[in-house]
């Protein structure tokens, strides 16, 4: 009696299909290509959460200090005197407020440095 395949490796195969879906040409339909790119992009997105909370706080530090510089101030300066004066508010709603609300950002900054 001949033995057919069993569905397992169609199933793995049907899912590798769907994981490759919008690549182009052989890394779409070609097995070994399609399974090689999608282990690399898996591993990439894998990276890439880590790497994004990174860059978002470079972006803020960034922001913050540029708001900072308006003033005469470093940023370095006001994180040290938020620190010591006991203010918990995080780089995220910082940055945001610098650009959203200038005038409440001030505030903010004129009573921490006078401390």
């Amino acid at each position: 009696m001949r033995i057919k395949r069993g569905t397992i490796g169609t199933r793995k195969r049907r899912k590798l299909r769907r994981m490759s879906k919008g690549f182009r040409g052989g890394r779409r339909n070609l097995l070994r290509a399609a399974k090689e790119t999608v282990n690399k992009g898996l591993a990439y997105a894998y990276r890439d959460r880590k790497q994004r909370k990174r860059e978002f706080r470079r972006l803020w530090i960034a922001r913050i200090n540029a708001a900072l510089r308006q003033k005469g101030y470093r940023y370095s300066e006001f994180v040290h005197k938020m620190k010591l004066s006991g203010v918990i508010l995080d780089r995220k709603v910082l940055a945001d407020l610098a650009i959203t609300d200038p005038d409440g950002f001030f505030f903010v900054v004129d009573s921490v440095m006078n401390r």
